[in-house]
């Protein structure tokens, strides 16, 4: 089990590293997290939530995601309340107050369902168990669902991960060690410093001080590696520092306070001639190549702090100046006229009606079902020879264009989304398919269309899937892992 000291220490990453490093060594390794709180998802073969922090080991571990893998999802909804996702499904909305109340029994209930469906699937494979935020939150332990409680529950050997990066890694580590209970402490097989900068040998001062301070082996001081890993938190994105000074584009993404599936702009961050620059409400809009409005978890909130902020007005101005504006699920109905939602499912006072961007002539009713399917589709923009579109949906609500004059879908399967072209030069576009941009003849279509705007010489629409590019990266960080990482006081068979 990979435990961490805090919040963002790389639980998520080192897991992954340790389900690709298993399965170079033959091995069938499953991550698992209990319970994951978390507006990056992802939506199995079977349609069900999951986040997408354990999709990534997934494909780590050269496995299907499966809800199975992360059978508590919380997704917050502001004013202390999550949606409560149990294997895959939307079993109702919590108080934060009153969730281990409430929520304590069924959750541990879902989470011994998960761990035997995934075992019984795949008999002889090794968990890879991730913990959450930190093992040691006293107010919290009696409570623990998915960090200690689980750890004494299969006997896992822990391995403790602190952020150097940060700052205070020894007082990170021997506070958390300290904050353990007796039964727990002997769980704890070993220390991993993350994130480290420099020389190794500049830290060998300070592994020794640990190891004779707490007892237990440093197994290894991973470095700062310098690859734009996905983020599991929409908090990390704000430590993403501005790259590439030399790309040929840029692309404007709102940060809105409540954004969701922010991985979707992955691939285009990895694009060697794209800058994403990410705008924030209250942030001035500048003169990007193209604007992109991502997903929400509260549309109409988010749609509000927009209005509020005076971006919104930046938008329309934006486009009526031949702008190209892009939005993805929720930002696609935020381009629409007229969200309904009489049963006050997006929890926004102020009426069943609300107003959106009026961008693209669309109606949007809110209901009680929501769309989690894998999609792929004949796409009929952008114009040119076949391609497919293909990603997930997970949404409530759903949109139809109220004039088919003014709008055309984006693909042959009808309500997966649409766009307008102007004379001036503005295009407005959305669909509903997150992992759009994964498709590398897809995307490499989309960004010629700003590249034949800026006068740029268009790229090879002939790329691989965005998978691809991840399955390297997946292997560097596996690499960087078993080269400063001792494994064996982990994997001993006991």
């Amino acid at each position: 089990m990979v435990l961490g000291t805090s919040s963002g220490a790389g639980k998520s990453l080192m897991a992954a590293a340790l389900c690709r490093v298993l399965r170079r060594r033959g091995e069938t390794p499953l991550p698992f997290k209990g319970q994951n709180m978390s507006l990056n998802a992802w939506v199995d073969a079977g349609g069900g939530e999951m986040a997408y922090s354990q999709a990534l080991q997934a494909w780590a571990a050269g496995l299907e995601p499966t809800v199975a893998m992360n059978p508590v999802l919380l997704k917050p909804q502001g004013d202390s309340t999550s949606e409560v996702i149990h294997l895959g499904r939307s079993v109702g909305v919590c108080r934060a107050e009153h969730y281990y109340r409430d929520w304590f029994r069924p959750g541990w209930a879902a989470i011994r369902q998960g761990l035997s469906e995934l075992q019984a699937r795949h008999p002889g494979g090794r968990l890879v168990l991730e913990g959450a935020g930190s093992p040691v939150e006293v107010n919290l332990q009696a409570r623990d669902l998915t960090n200690l409680r689980l750890a004494q529950f299969l006997r896992a050997r822990c391995l403790l991960v602190a952020d150097i990066e940060r700052g205070g890694v020894f007082a990170q580590i021997v506070g958390t060690l300290a904050l353990l209970r007796p039964v727990e402490r002997p769980l704890i097989r070993g220390i991993l410093i993350n994130r480290f900068r420099g020389r190794r040998e500049l830290f060998d001062e300070g592994r020794s001080w640990l190891e004779r301070h707490t007892g237990l082996p440093v197994l290894g001081v991973m470095p700062w590696l310098d690859e734009l890993f996905p983020p599991e938190d929409s908090l990390d994105l704000l430590e993403r520092k501005a790259r590439k000074p030399d790309a040929e584009l840029e692309i404007a993404v709102l940060r809105l306070p409540s954004i969701s599936n922010f991985s979707d702009l992955d691939p285009l961050e990895a694009e060697p001639s794209v800058r994403l620059r990410w705008v924030r409400p209250g942030e001035a809009l500048g003169s990007a190549d193209a604007v992109v409005i991502p997903g929400s978890k509260q549309t109409l909130r988010d749609l509000e702090a927009l209005r509020a902020s005076g971006l919104g007005d930046d938008l329309r101005r934006y486009v009526s100046g031949g702008g190209h504006l892009f939005g993805l699920c929720g930002g696609l109905q935020m381009l629409g006229r007229r969200l309904l939602d009489p049963h006050g499912l997006e929890g926004c006072g102020g009426g069943v009606e609300h107003a959106g961007l009026g961008l693209l002539p669309l109606i949007t009713h809110y209901g009680n079902n929501k769309a989690t399917q894998q999609v792929c589709a004949p796409a009929l923009w952008p114009p040119g020879s076949s391609l497919a579109l293909e990603g997930f949906e997970l949404h409530r609500g759903q949109s139809e264009c109220e004039d088919p004059d003014q709008c055309q879908p984006i693909a042959e399967l009808s309500g997966l989304g649409w766009w307008r072209a102007d004379q001036n030069g503005t295009v407005v576009a959305g669909t509903y398919l997150h992992g759009v941009f994964d498709s590398g003849p897809w995307r490499r279509r989309w960004l010629n269309q700003l590249r034949r705007r800026r006068g740029l010489s268009p790229l090879g629409e002939q790329q691989p899937h965005h998978g691809q590019q991840r399955e390297a990266l997946l292997d560097r960080l596996a690499e960087a892992f078993e080269t400063h990482v001792n494994l064996a006081p982990l994997l001993e068979r006991e």
